[in-house]
């Protein structure tokens, strides 16, 4: 008892202003805690427990809540790309088609890519050609020509 209040009614009432207060905040972070404050208050008036084992269920809930719950919640509703490169801009660039502007070879070149030039080197290909890019290394582009013929088969 803490000043007349059993432990688990303090816990439910806890719980009941948290998931008053997640209507009236804006965000989806109270919900879980209030979840949690609830079921705690709720075992406690049921079960009569102490203090500290109350401590450990309302820790136990709620990383439960946050993890089953808001986990799932959250990624299903929040996670809408399946691109997985959306963080990394240079990732995002291999495989592109791009035009040589000054002649690439193993010691660099340019390319246009988009609305502007980029250092480049690789393969040989001369103005106007159209490259692949298959690796970046720093702001240069290593690319390779689009199309390759296969390696003559013996003739």
């Amino acid at each position: 008892m803490v000043g007349g209040w059993d432990l688990g009614w303090l816990w439910t009432i806890g719980g009941v202003v948290l998931l008053i207060a997640e209507v009236i905040a804006p965000g989806f972070f109270l919900l879980f805690i209030g979840v949690a404050a609830l079921f705690t208050g709720i075992l406690a008036l049921l079960l009569g427990f102490g203090l500290v084992p109350q401590l450990a269920v309302f820790a136990i809930l709620a990383y439960l809540s946050v993890h089953f719950g808001g986990r799932r919640f959250y990624a299903a509703r929040y996670d809408h790309s399946a691109d997985r490169t959306i963080n990394d801009p240079t990732a995002r660039l291999l495989g592109r088609v791009v035009v040589v502007v000054q002649p690439v070879d193993s010691h660099g070149g340019r390319v246009k890519l988009g609305d502007s030039e980029w250092s480049a080197r690789g393969a040989p290909a001369a103005v106007g050609d159209r490259v692949r890019i298959v690796d970046v290394e720093g702001n240069c582009l290593k690319v390779e020509p689009e199309h390759r013929l296969p390696p003559p088969s013996g003739e």
